[in-house]
């Protein structure tokens, strides 16, 4: 499906929490009549606890607060923290519970994995930071290093609409609905400034529209791709767009995780680099800390921010949120944030070239890595997907 794309827009790139809360906290201060909030991860830790007293206040003031959190990312809020929030007013909803069983969790799948702010539906926060310490320099060396938008403008609406819909329990979208949208959608002119579009992903209407995003922007790339992404193994369709923009002379870089939170992230990232140096894709590694960015600029024209990976659980099974930008002032400034990355703080991968006597078994494992990543879309989709249970918090026990 085509994004509806609008002009006139503003954008604020905010790097870090240390330039995202401050701005998001401040917002909500501010807001006069509404505030919803969507979040993956949302701590009873310093961050988090900010983030409440910025919605109580809100809430007590007479502000409309809607609140919805995935229960297997923030599974842990208890009474202390929820009592003040649900007597002032706040809506609270947590999206799929997490399901125990012998202190096990077991829905691990089809996660709620968006991070979206709309204030007074006239300034909207789209990205990948979540709400909790981790996100802060001062948490040391585990600290993430991550992206966000401040969007204002026409593009809010879309922002807002989607965030009013979710509040309604998510009733699908209609086949009529999607085609006015298709009809709607504008094809964006060279040298226009300030537009944007937003677009999710989900298991009914919009399941590839994230990665058909990024395929469309790599086909049309001329002379320069560079995409940080924390969590990387995209499928085969993904993968010969970066090569194929490789082979025509695009310069592509990728940023990926050198310091992972997460061991099997690089392992399985690495399994795709030999591919990749060959097409002549250039890769680092970020190493000062764990990357968690989900962000790319094409020909510093085109720019995406959002909270959607390249890996089967963002392409395939979560519900995400990207915003596709079309300017050139912003694109800019995002690709100077990442190529200070490349230049300062990341290493480059060198393709390893294998010993005579296992060359055979490493093209025979490639050929089988290459077979496995175009059929895995269709097995996820193949998984159980029943309809979400959105819970919303009306009072404790």
């Amino acid at each position: 499906m085509k994004p509806h794309w609008v002009a006139g827009n503003q954008f604020e790139l905010l790097e870090n929490g240390e330039a995202f809360y401050p701005r998001v906290f401040a917002a909500i201060a501010a807001a006069r009549s509404e505030v919803l909030l969507e979040t993956f991860i949302l701590f009873d830790d310093p961050v988090g606890r900010e983030l409440r007293t910025a919605l109580l206040a809100a809430a007590r003031r007479g502000v409309r607060v809607e609140v919805l959190v995935d229960g297997w990312g923030s599974p842990d809020l208890d009474e202390d923290f929820l009592r003040a929030l649900l007597d002032a007013g706040v809506r609270w909803r947590v999206f799929e519970p997490a399901l125990r069983c012998f202190g096990w969790r077991l829905n691990a799948f089809r996660r709620m994995h968006r991070k979206l702010v709309v204030v007074d539906a006239e300034i909207a926060f789209v990205g990948g930071i979540n709400y909790s310490a981790d996100h802060l320099a001062s948490f040391g060396s585990l600290a993430k290093q991550d992206y966000a938008v401040l969007l204002k403008g026409p593009v809010v609406a879309q922002v807002h609409a989607f965030c009013r819909q979710q509040a309604r329990t998510g009733p699908r979208e209609s086949l009529w609905t999607r085609w006015l949208q298709h009809r709607r959608a504008r094809r964006v002119r060279a040298g226009e400034q300030g537009w944007a579009a937003f677009v999710v992903r989900d298991n009914g209407l919009h399941r590839h529209d994230i990665e058909r995003q990024y395929r469309l922007a790599l086909r049309s790339a001329r002379s320069h791709v560079i995409i940080a992404n924390a969590y990387f193994f995209p499928g085969h369709r993904l993968l010969r767009e970066m090569r194929r923009a490789a082979t025509r002379g695009v310069r592509v870089e990728l940023i990926l995780q050198g310091r992972p939170d997460m061991p099997i992230v690089k392992v399985a990232a690495s399994l795709l680099h030999a591919q990749l140096i060959r097409s002549g894709v250039r890769i680092f590694e970020y190493c000062e800390r764990p990357l968690h960015g989900k962000v790319a600029v094409v020909d510093g024209a085109w720019a995406t921010v959002g909270s959607s990976n390249l890996d089967p659980l963002s392409l395939g099974l979560n519900l995400e949120a990207n915003v596709l930008i079309r300017d050139r002032d912003f694109a800019l400034g995002l690709q100077a944030r990442l190529r200070e990355l490349v230049v300062h703080r990341c290493r480059e991968v060198e393709l390893a070239m294998p010993s005579p006597s296992t060359l055979w078994w490493s093209r025979w494992n490639h050929a089988l890595l290459y077979r496995l990543l175009h059929w895995w879309p269709r097995w996820l989709h193949a998984l159980p997907a029943q309809q979400a249970v959105i819970q919303p918090l009306r009072d404790l026990p």
